[in-house]
């Protein structure tokens, strides 16, 4: 439940990116398809071809199948991925890393 909900909020900034950036160039040349064609929220279901739509569907597969293979034994969320070796994103201290993840589910 924890996963989708950080999928949902990258929905949501998915949603609203295209408001204010677009890509330059072609989404398909083959159809001559720009980026900037391409309506904003959901009427963009309608214009986005169907070998665009499966490359989304197997890049999702792909994540979901083989980079998270793994049984989750430990705590919820925790994927076992680490931080990216970035210093300072962990939490050491137990009481402030349970209040944080505490945090983060009542978000």
């Amino acid at each position: 439940e924890i996963k989708h909900g950080r999928v949902s909020m990258f929905a949501t900034i998915g949603y609203m990116v295209p408001e204010y950036f677009k890509f330059q160039g072609y989404l398909s040349p083959s159809a001559g398809l720009k980026f900037a064609d391409v309506p904003n929220g959901l009427q963009a279901f309608s214009k986005v071809p169907a070998e665009g739509w499966l490359q989304w569907v197997a890049l999702c597969g792909l994540y979901e199948f083989v980079i998270y293979d793994k049984k989750v034994n430990g705590e919820p969320g925790n994927y076992g991925q680490g931080n990216l070796g970035w210093t300072g994103t962990s939490i050491e201290d137990p009481a402030k890393r349970t209040r944080g993840l505490n945090a983060e589910l009542a978000n």
